[in-house]
C-alpha cells in the first residue's frame, strides 16, 4: 500500500503557504509559498484611485485562490507525490479576516459596480477602523450586563466580526444590504474547495461572540446596538457552527482542477493559525500552554471546565481541541518590540561591528546581552509598546523602562525588553492559575522560539518552567495537515481523532530549556518590581500614559 499524505494550507498576513505531510510520521515532505498579489491594502484600492482612511487593512480574495492554484501543484511537483495519495486537506487563517459575499458565495468586490467600494473587500484581522463600533458595543454590553462579555476579558475587539459588520452598515449600507452574508475568509476558502458553507467553531467562538451552549448574543442585544442589526445572525450569518475535526466536504471537480488534487479529497472545517498549532506540538490535554511567538504572541491553553480569568481573549468550548475548553490570551508587542529598538535606538558603531563580524544586528545584540548577568543592567521595562492585550486589555497603554543611567548600554536595554515580554507571559500564566485554570507545562512555536536561544532561556528562568520547542518551522500548516488526515479517517489511511493524529504526527525538538536556579532567584526580585509598575500604570493609579497620548494627539492636530 502506498504512503498517504495530507496538505495544510496556512494563510498569513502577507502570503499563503502549503505543506505536504506524510500522514504516518508527520514528516514534512515539501512546502511552497505564494505572496499575495495585492498584498495588504492599507492606503489605496487596486484601482489606484480610491484612498483608504487610517486604520484600514484590506485584502483581495482573489489572492487566496491564487495561493491554492500556485502552492498545491508546487508541492505535488516537488515531492512527486501522486494526487490520489493525498487523502485530506486543512486550512488555517488569520482571524478575524472577513468579507461580504452574495448568495452564490462570490465576494462583492468581484462585481464591477463595487470594485471602488472599500467595504466590498476582505477586512483583514488588523483592520482597526471599526474601533468606534467596538467601543459602543462594549459600552452597551456593560450597561445591559451581557454575560458574554466576561468570557472575552471584558472587551470585544475592533478586530472582530460584529464591529466590522456594524462598520459596513454604518458607512456603506448598500454593501450591507447587498451582502447575502458575511463570512470568515477561512470558511470562504473551504466553501470554494467544497461548495459547502461550514462555519468553524474556532472563529465563531473567539471572534464572533458565539457560545456552544448559548449561541450568539440575543436579537435584543443587537437591536440595542442598532435597530438595523436586530436580525443580523439570521439574515447575515449562520447558526450552523461545526466543531474542529469535522469534515466540511470533499473537493469539487472545479477545486480539483484548481489545485491538481483529486475530486473527492476530504476537506476539514477551517481553523485559526494560532489555535491549529496546538495539536501540532502534541498538546491534546489540559494544563499545557503553547506560546506562538512572532511580532506578537498568542498563548493557547486547554482546560477541563469553563473559568473566567481576567484579561483572557476568549474561552471557547471545542475552540482548539474537541472536548475541551480552549483559552486564549496574548501579548500585542513581542517581535515588534525588538524591531522598534533595532530600527530606532542602535548606534552606528554597533551596526558597523555587526557588519565586520558578518552578523545581523540582532545576532550582535544577543551575543552582547547573553554575557550579562541577570539584574546587572539595573533595568526593568513594561512591554506595552503596542498596548496591552492580556491581562489588562488596554490598547492605550505605552512602554516604560526604569533604571537608565549614563553607563546604560544598548545590549542592556535590549535584554530588558526581552525580559519585559517574559514578565508579561508570566503575568498571563499566574492570572490563569489564580483563576483555577492550571498551567503545568510550557511549549513554544514560531520564528523566535526556533532561533532565539537567549530569549527562550530568559523565558524559562522568568517563568521557572521548562519550555519545549516545536520541531516544525511551519507549525500551523502542520496542524492543518493533521486535521486533513483526521477528516479523511482511518479507513482511508488517516486518523479517527486529532488526539490519534497528534501521537503520530506532532513533534517537538529533543532539546528543551530548563530554568537556571540562580537566575530564577534574581528574576523573582525583578518580576516583583515589574508587577508593581504593571499595576501602578495599568490599573488606574496613574493614567499618565493616556494623558500623554491625548497631549500628543492635540499637538499633532
Amino acid at each position: 500500500m502506498s504512503k498517504k499524505y495530507s496538505i495544510g494550507v496556512d494563510y498569513g498576513t502577507q502570503s499563503g503557504r502549503a505543506v505536504l505531510v506524510e500522514v504516518e510520521t508527520g514528516k514534512e515532505i515539501a512546502s511552497a509559498v505564494k505572496a499575495y498579489t495585492h498584498g495588504v491594502m492599507d492606503e489605496v484600492l487596486p484601482d489606484g484611485v480610491t484612498k483608504l482612511a487610517p486604520d484600514w487593512a484590506l485584502e483581495h480574495p482573489q489572492d487566496y485562490l491564487e495561493v491554492l492554484e500556485a502552492t498545491i501543484p508546487a508541492v505535488l511537483k516537488e515531492s512527486e507525490v501522486a494526487p490520489q495519495d493525498v487523502i485530506g486537506i486543512g486550512i488555517d487563517f488569520t482571524a478575524c479576516t472577513m468579507l461580504p459575499i452574495d448568495k452564490d458565495g462570490n465576494p462583492l468586490c468581484f462585481q464591477s459596480k463595487y470594485r471602488d467600494n472599500p467595504h466590498s473587500y476582505v477586512k483583514l484581522w488588523k483592520h482597526h477602523a471599526a474601533q468606534e463600533e467596538a467601543n459602543k458595543l462594549n459600552e452597551i454590553a456593560r450597561e445591559r450586563n451581557e454575560s458574554f462579555l466576561k468570557l472575552y476579558g471584558g472587551k470585544i475587539s475592533s478586530e472582530w466580526l460584529i464591529p466590522k459588520i456594524w462598520q459596513v452598515l454604518n458607512e456603506a449600507p448598500e454593501i450591507y444590504n447587498e451582502a447575502d452574508r458575511f463570512i470568515e475568509a477561512a470558511d470562504w476558502v473551504v466553501l470554494q474547495l467544497t461548495g459547502e458553507e461550514k462555519r468553524n467553531s474556532c472563529t465563531a467562538g473567539y471572534k464572533a461572540i458565539w457560545h456552544k451552549k448559548m449561541g450568539y448574543p440575543s436579537n435584543e442585544f443587537f437591536k440595542a446596538l442598532d435597530h438595523r442589526l436586530e436580525k443580523v445572525v439570521e439574515e447575515k450569518l449562520s447558526t450552523a457552527i461545526y466543531p474542529l475535526g469535522t469534515k466540511a466536504g470533499e473537493l469539487t471537480s472545479k477545486a480539483a482542477k484548481l489545485t491538481g488534487l483529486k475530486s473527492g479529497t476530504a476537506v476539514a472545517v477551517a481553523n485559526v493559525d494560532a489555535h491549529v498549532a496546538v495539536p501540532a506540538v502534541g498538546i491534546t490535554e489540559p494544563g499545557k500552554m503553547l506560546m506562538i511567538m512572532g511580532t506578537s504572541t498568542c498563548h493557547m491553553l486547554l482546560g477541563a471546565e469553563e473559568k473566567i480569568a481576567s484579561g483572557m481573549c476568549g474561552v471557547v468550548e471545542d475552540g482548539i481541541i474537541p472536548g475541551f475548553l480552549g483559552y486564549e490570551a496574548g501579548q500585542s508587542c513581542v517581535g515588534d518590540h525588538f524591531e522598534w529598538f533595532v530600527e530606532n535606538c542602535v548606534p552606528a558603531a554597533y551596526l558597523k561591528e555587526a557588519e565586520e563580524k558578518g552578523q545581523n544586528i540582532y545576532e550582535l545584540l544577543r551575543e552582547k546581552a547573553s554575557v550579562l548577568r541577570v539584574g546587572e543592567s539595573g533595568l526593568v521595562a513594561l512591554d506595552w509598546w503596542n498596548g496591552n492585550r492580556s491581562v489588562l486589555v488596554d490598547a492605550d497603554l505605552t512602554g516604560v523602562i526604569v533604571g537608565y543611567s549614563l553607563i546604560t548600554k544598548p545590549e542592556e536595554i535590549y535584554r530588558a525588553l526581552i525580559e519585559a515580554t517574559a514578565y508579561g507571559t508570566r503575568m498571563i500564566i499566574e492570572t490563569f492559575r489564580n483563576n483555577g485554570v492550571p498551567v503545568t507545562e510550557l511549549y513554544a512555536a514560531g520564528g523566535i522560539a526556533e532561533k532565539d536561544e537567549l530569549m527562550m532561556q530568559i523565558y524559562s528562568d522568568v517563568t521557572n518552567m521548562e519550555i519545549r520547542i516545536s520541531a516544525s518551522a511551519q507549525t500551523p500548516a502542520l496542524g492543518s495537515a493533521m486535521f486533513g488526515a483526521v477528516v479523511a479517517g482511518k479507513a482511508r489511511g488517516g486518523y479517527d481523532s486529532i488526539t490519534d493524529a497528534a501521537k503520530a504526527m506532532a513533534k517537538v525538538k529533543a532539546k528543551y530549556y530548563k530554568p537556571i536556579s540562580e537566575n530564577v532567584d534574581v528574576y523573582e526580585k525583578l518580576y516583583s518590581e515589574y508587577k508593581k509598575l504593571h499595576d501602578y500604570f495599568g490599573r488606574g493609579e496613574n493614567d499618565v500614559m493616556k494623558r500623554l497620548k491625548e497631549i500628543r494627539k492635540e499637538a499633532r492636530g
